[in-house]
């Protein structure tokens, strides 16, 4: 009996293409301007549509930004913290957990567009009344959670006596400096290796891919 062919991957309808025809266009032009600096019809115009026709697929330019942002966390998501956006999803281990977070560290230095875009906003929507801001707070806090959680596991697997919540927060800053840094200088920053460096001294090191995750006592 012969295994059954794969599916063929379901072809866009055009009313999806041009959906992610105009994210992208808002997401390249959030990037490179801000939120504020960017009017929906400079969205139309860059996705060759008029602005009728991108209000035929977003109410306004606020669920757009918000739509850009949440398509890639949502990708993300699903990999580093699945048992918050895809419960019946199986959790990977704390060691695999870990290298897909460096996975995704390597994969911002291929998307530059996004990382600025996330630079960019994360600073504009500290302002209250920014569309963006309870978002980037919601966000901050999962990755707060989820990031604490992951370090506990590794902490108590390799005998490290850390305060997992403490380093965490120092995690996400340093990522958000990094990415900072890099954008400014590409050539002088390599973000994954500095956050490799950065477990290393917290009693974590992240191994290449099922070698494992090795610790050392405190």
């Amino acid at each position: 009996m012969t295994d059954p062919a794969p599916e063929a991957p379901r072809r866009l309808s055009k009313g999806e293409r041009t959906r992610a025809r105009v994210l992208d266009s808002a997401a390249e032009l959030f990037a490179r301007s801000g939120f504020l600096a960017v009017s929906l019809r400079d969205i139309a115009a860059h996705a060759g549509l008029s602005h009728a026709g991108v209000l035929h697929h977003f109410p306004g330019k606020e669920a757009l930004l918000l739509d850009v942002l949440s398509r890639r966390d949502e990708l993300d998501g699903r990999r580093l913290f699945p048992g918050v956006l895809a419960p019946c999803e199986p959790e990977p281990e704390p060691a695999e957990r870990l290298r897909l977070l460096l996975d995704v560290v390597d994969r911002n230095t291929r998307t530059p567009g996004l990382v600025a875009l996330y630079a960019k906003l994360s600073a504009e929507a500290s302002d209250p009344e920014h569309p963006a801001h309870l978002y980037f707070v919601r966000r901050y806090q999962v990755l707060r959670r989820e990031t604490t959680g992951l370090l506990a596991e590794l902490f108590a697997a390799a005998d490290v006596r850390e305060d997992p919540a403490a380093v965490a927060q120092q995690l996400l800053a340093l990522l958000d400096g990094l990415q900072t840094q890099w954008l400014l200088e590409p050539d002088a920053v390599d973000m994954a290796e500095q956050v490799r460096a950065f477990l290393r001294r917290h009693g974590v090191a992240a191994e290449g891919r099922g070698r494992g995750v090795s610790g050392r006592g405190r």
